[in-house]
């Protein structure tokens, strides 16, 4: 139940980011719609080295899956939630108001819950993810 609230609270607040609201003054808009590409490029590397089925939203331990530790999760565990913090950063760019900041240090708060509620999960399964710890960053490369 934790896991599909975490889902909804993160959907949610994408889907309410992506809404037209207020009057549009971005003097950002390209600046955001370069980091909103990077975001995406992020999750497009992220799920290149996913198979079929060993991908999941939900912050749970599929049965079966296996960790992945190459290529950009060589770098950071959670690749995925980096996809989406920036992305959705870009697009607070484009359309920044006091709401959408809001709505986006409530998406990262989840994000951080869901993040290290899923390590918990990993840690209580698998000795390999507390080796991978050790070599790898959460979200952004040689920092955090």
């Amino acid at each position: 139940m934790k896991s599909k609230f975490l889902v909804f609270i993160q959907f949610f607040s994408i889907f309410l980011m992506l809404l037209p609201i207020g009057i549009k003054t971005s003097q950002y808009l390209f600046i955001g719609l370069f980091i909103v590409l990077i975001g995406i490029s992020v999750g497009v590397l992220a799920l290149s080295k996913n198979q079929l089925g060993n991908f999941n939203v939900r912050p749970i331990i599929k049965e079966n899956c296996s960790l992945i530790t190459t290529g950009i999760y060589s770098y950071i565990r959670h690749p995925m939630y980096t996809s989406v913090l920036v992305s959705m950063f870009g697009v607070l760019l484009i359309d920044m108001n006091i709401f959408k900041i809001i709505i986006y240090a409530v998406l990262l708060l989840n994000i951080l819950v869901k993040m290290f509620y899923e390590e918990s999960l990993w840690l209580c399964k698998s000795q390999e993810y507390l080796l991978y710890t050790k070599n790898t960053k959460r979200l952004i490369p040689y920092i955090f």
